[in-house]
């Protein structure tokens, strides 16, 4: 008996999980056609994901700093998308916390606001569903808005402590350089061997750092991603060195201490006319080994 239960159990967990992530990815879509109307000026196409009575509320600091809760009218906010405006109002999304428990589920979301490509505001939405007969639906909206510490900020600040990091190396600055990397920070180099724990390189590198410049590895193209909740982030970007253009690709964890470097992989990048040569050259590195 206890060899069916078992299986039986795992079949119902299966499709207990496989359940809430269509829902999840339902209510997120739901999301997501809100904002695609916003965006297209389409006051229907918004209104198609509010449930009845949906209530809409705005938290913010005055510039005295006086902390404000403003409840906002629906049929304003959808009068006013529908209306002809010259920018198109781009909300971007950078992550979702989905929560569901039965007829009702919360979503937290990020997001970064535009006027075309200008960059306005931040902040977060929260947005109460219920599951209604005609499916998921929103019935609240509480965001927030503020300038600071937003996605763009926190782009600037990985971009500042990845110019700064390569920066320590090209002036031999060890207590930058290491600094910037978590304890248990991995760095790969472009030879098979190079696998480093940050204080395995600390100790290989000596050498380099006693002199002006350990090496000078200059940022051309960077491009960043972030995880859901914000937290991670993932980069990769191309080089200038003295290999030629190389490509690496890099995490970093936003920590107590700010922004950190947890994993970095340099690669040489080999244009692919030049390949075959390359490979022939491995070859004859080979043979004299």
């Amino acid at each position: 008996m206890k060899k069916v239960i078992l299986p039986l159990l795992f079949l119902f967990l299966t499709m207990t999980i496989h359940a809430q992530s269509t829902e999840k990815d339902t209510i997120i879509q739901i999301i997501q056609t809100m904002f695609d109307g916003m965006r297209a000026g389409d006051s229907s196409m918004v209104s198609s994901t509010f449930g009845n009575g949906i209530q809409m509320f705005t938290i913010f600091k005055t510039k005295k700093e006086e902390h404000r809760m403003v409840k906002d009218n629906p049929q304003k906010f959808l009068n006013a998308v529908g209306t002809p405006h010259k920018e198109i109002w781009d909300e971007r999304i950078s992550s979702y916390d989905v929560k569901i428990d039965g007829l009702l589920a919360s979503v937290w979301t990020e997001y970064s606001f535009y006027l075309d490509d200008k960059f306005s505001h931040c902040g977060v939405n929260v947005f109460q569903f219920f599951n209604s007969e005609d499916g998921w639906k929103i019935m609240n909206i509480t965001d927030t808005r503020r300038r600071s510490d937003c996605k763009e900020t926190k782009e600037q600040l990985i971009n500042t402590l990845m110019d700064d990091w390569h920066k320590a190396a090209a002036t031999a600055n060890e207590d930058v350089f290491f600094g910037s990397m978590t304890k248990d920070a991995i760095y790969i180099g472009t030879d098979a061997s190079e696998r480093w724990l940050r204080d395995e390189l600390k100790e290989w590198s000596k050498k380099f750092f006693e002199r002006d410049s350990a090496w000078s590895f200059t940022p051309k193209e960077r491009n960043i991603t972030f995880s859901e909740d914000g937290q991670i982030a993932w980069f990769d970007e191309l080089l200038d060195t003295w290999m030629g253009v190389c490509r690496s690709t890099g995490v970093v964890l936003k920590t107590n201490d700010g922004w950190k470097l947890k994993y970095y992989h340099l690669s040489m990048a080999i244009p692919n006319e030049v390949v075959n040569d390359y490979l022939k050259i491995l070859e004859e590195s080979k043979g004299k080994k």
